[in-house]
């Protein structure tokens, strides 16, 4: 122990003992300060490559476009090229004209076209597989030109080409279209205006399927007949050049320049993407998903005219496109007629009456929609607003359901969703409104899932039955005579050690994990575990909103059943709702005006179909909203014409023996909140002494109806709780406006 030569080390380790100064420490090692310094240049750097290879593939497609417009135009001028224009096809054409007719040129003082398709058109589809005809099909005067078509199909590679989209179900078509003049004055020809190029998406859909066949197309748009010329393709876009096969022979020179033209644009558009910078990635990131069909489709169409002169068109078509105010004519309904033909799978699909909503049209539609819907939803959250700030106290907030607020702050959260997409979707001003909705429902979505905690958080301990009160025993054991001091030290000396029991073994418990600690936390926690369902439900319907049937299927049952747990829950506990008229009959008619809308009117901003079911959703909702208001004003059970024996709440004001007569003090006792008297009324005294010195009774009717109400009255100013504390009752409810426990032994009080 007594070690010089340690003692002198542990000296010299301390500096403070030292007289010398001491050695310096050793830097820190330079290996972890490098790897941090990589990590972060990788985190700032790890998606250079990825721009690298962008506008690699960007300059390599400038390259591709850039032979591509040199060959066209040498063939176009007759110059040597490697281009030339597939031969002419003479099995499509009268085919096609059996089911579309590409029509006329108008009288421009009778009649007129639409000029400009840009916009979204939706319509139904017929579907005709060719190279196995029907029975009707067959009969038809189409099916010999239908046999000719098919002709060239290869019928071995038919199924890799069909692939898994179930072509038979096929019962609906969207549009969306951009068209566009092309004009450039630096082309030594000529430019038809009467000719213009579209581009845009081709999307079939079955009824019982959420997904969508989704068809690229580029085309020749001819403004004077209304025709349109376009090729459609299932994996990749075909080749611009070569239009002009399809359109009619004499159009074909006109048709060519434009192409030219506009192949002239895509470059400049492509070269300034790549001086800028502003390249976009997502767009040549190539689908980890196989193409549900590999079909290449021809899409001819047509116009329906319309009995608008053309001066007032383009009068109309200007005042939509920039609105000045002027009045113009009303606008005619926009309807396309077309076929979607594919000669290598051999199918063919023939649109009939397919409307279309100009783009202008539809924005205007949608910042209008967007202007109500933020009325409407600003007033849901006043409504809100007003009536937690009336009923919020335990005595309130044990009266009304929570699972009423959670069903419309589920409501309230795909409403923000569905408003942030259509914010995204949608572009310029319409984008910018769609905020102001889905702002106000996520603030709607908060408060309400707020007060649903609040309201079960003060409904937790309801149900909650009281453990009896332990009567007091007194303990035989005598205390401990062994000092603090004693403890550690030898049994032996300690007089009356052995007479005391041996200290008993410390357990340390177990650290739980946190996956379990998690799982009590929730099951213990009434907060906790609504939050969580909230949670999972909000997860499932993020994860479903892109599927349209399904969340609408959640929203109609959240409608269908949002006052029915109020009325159960009155029914259950004998009590009135507590909710005001006001709020009820506004938060109903609030909430059925968005579930009208997008299921009851047919040009919604959605195009959703209309629902047949959504008006016995709306009947059962005022139904439901008609009894939660006779439940406060006839009783909770009004309905079962009282037959129906419910459970009695805990009653807080029994009879309680009165004080004798002969005391000085008329009370009940003390007040365990105000510590005051609780007196009672000096004419509740039963009997009274006549002048004789005998005591008689009141035994008139009225003395006996007077008496009733005065035991009444005094009934109602005292408070019993279940714990056996007496309270007034009005000191009482001013507590449970607080706290839903009493106040001396902490234990659960029913409502009051």
């Amino acid at each position: 122990m007594n070690n010089p030569e340690a003692a002198e080390e542990g000296r010299e380790t301390r500096p403070e003992d030292s007289p010398t100064p001491s050695a310096p420490r050793s830097g820190r090692s330079s290996v972890p300060t490098f790897l941090f310094i990589s990590f972060v240049l990788f985190m700032l750097t790890n998606n250079r490559g990825e721009e690298i290879d962008a506008r690699y593939r960007y300059m390599k497609a400038l390259d591709l476009l850039n032979g591509q417009v040199a060959d066209f135009s040498a063939w176009l001028h007759g110059s040597p090229s490697n281009f030339s224009l597939p031969p002419e096809d003479n099995l499509t054409m009268p085919l096609v004209k059996s089911f579309v007719d590409l029509g006329p040129v108008l009288d421009p003082t009778a009649g007129s076209y639409y000029t400009n398709l840009t916009g979204f058109w939706h319509g139904e589809v017929d579907f005709h597989n060719l190279t196995s005809l029907s029975a009707n099909d067959s009969a038809s005067t189409w099916s010999s030109s239908a046999s000719e078509f098919v002709s060239r199909t290869n019928i071995t590679q038919l199924p890799d080409l069909l692939g898994s989209w179930n072509w038979a179900a096929t019962e609906k078509l969207s549009l969306s279209i951009g068209d566009k003049i092309v004009l450039n004055d630096t082309l030594p020809r000529y430019l038809s205006e009467d000719i213009s190029i579209i581009h845009g998406r081709i999307e079939l859909s079955e009824p019982k399927a959420s997904e969508e066949l989704s068809l690229d197309f580029d085309g020749i748009h001819f403004i004077s007949n209304g025709s349109i010329y376009a090729f459609a393709e299932t994996v990749q876009s075909r080749d611009l050049r070569v239009l002009p096969s399809l359109v009619p022979i004499p159009l074909l020179n006109d048709t060519a320049c434009v192409i030219e033209a506009e192949l002239a644009a895509r470059m400049v558009r492509l070269k300034e993407k790549i001086d800028t910078g502003a390249i976009d990635q997502d767009a040549l990131t190539d689908s980890d998903e196989p193409p549900k069909a590999r079909c290449s489709f021809r899409f001819y169409g047509h116009l329906e005219p319309t009995e608008v002169p053309e001066d007032l068109m383009k009068q109309l078509e200007q005042e939509t496109e920039k609105p000045t105010g002027i009045w113009t004519v009303r606008p005619p309904e926009m309807k396309l007629n077309g076929v979607l033909v594919s000669q290598d799978c051999g199918v063919l699909f023939n649109l009939k009456e397919t409307t279309g909503l100009k783009s202008p049209q539809l924005y205007r539609k949608i910042t209008t929609y967007a202007g109500i819907a933020t009325i409407v939803h600003f007033i849901l959250l006043r409504l809100l607003s007003r009536e937690t700030t009336r009923i919020n106290s335990a005595t309130g907030l044990n009266r009304v359901s929570r699972y009423s607020f959670l069903a419309q702050s589920l409501i309230d959260a795909i409403s923000f969703v569905g408003h942030i997409t259509l914010g995204i979707l949608a572009d310029g001003r319409a984008s910018l409104s769609a905020l102001a909705p889905a702002g106000l429902a996520c603030m709607l979505f908060i408060n309400e899932a707020q007060f649903a905690v609040s309201i079960g958080q003060v409904q937790a301990p309801e149900d909650v039955t009281p453990p009896p009160v332990p009567p007091s025993v007194p303990s035989t054991n005598p205390p401990n005579p062994l000092p603090i001091e004693a403890v550690g030290t030898s049994v032996a000396a300690v007089p009356g050690a052995a007479q005391q029991a041996p200290a008993p073994t410390v357990v340390i418990p177990e650290r739980p994990s946190f996956l379990r600690f998690l799982w009590n936390h929730i099951r213990t926690d009434p907060s906790a575990r609504l939050w969580t369902i909230i949670s999972l439900f909000l997860i499932v319907v993020f994860r479903i909103v892109i599927l349209l049937s399904l969340p609408l299927f959640f929203v109609a049952c959240m409608y269908s059943f949002v006052w029915a747990v109020q009325v159960y829950r009155s029914v259950r506990r004998s009590r009135g709702s507590g909710l005001s008229t006001e709020y009820l009959v506004g938060t109903t008619l609030c909430r059925l005006f968005f579930l009208l809308y997008f299921m009851g009117c047919p040009k919604n901003i959605l195009d959703v179909e209309p629902r047949r079911w959504v008006y016995v959703v709306a009947m059962l909702m005022f139904a439901q909203l008609v009894t939660v208001l006779l439940q406060d004003r006839l009783g909770p059970t009004f309905f079962f014409l009282n037959r129906v024996v419910i459970a009695k709440s805990y009653d807080y004001h029994p009879l309680l023996p009165l004080p004798d007569p002969e005391a000085p003090e008329q009370t009940l006792g003390d007040c365990a909140i105000c510590m005051d008297a609780i007196e009672v009324d000096p004419s509740l005294r039963r009997r009274s002494k006549s002048s004789d010195g005998k005591e008689r009774g009141d035994l008139s009717v009225m003395g006996l109806a007077a008496s009733a109400h005065r035991l009444s009255s005094t009934r109602m100013n005292y408070s019993l709780a279940p714990c056996h504390h007496l309270f007034h009752t009005a000191c009482l409810e001013r507590w449970l406006a607080i706290k839903n426990i009493c106040p001396q032994c902490r234990r659960p009080l029913p409502p009051l």
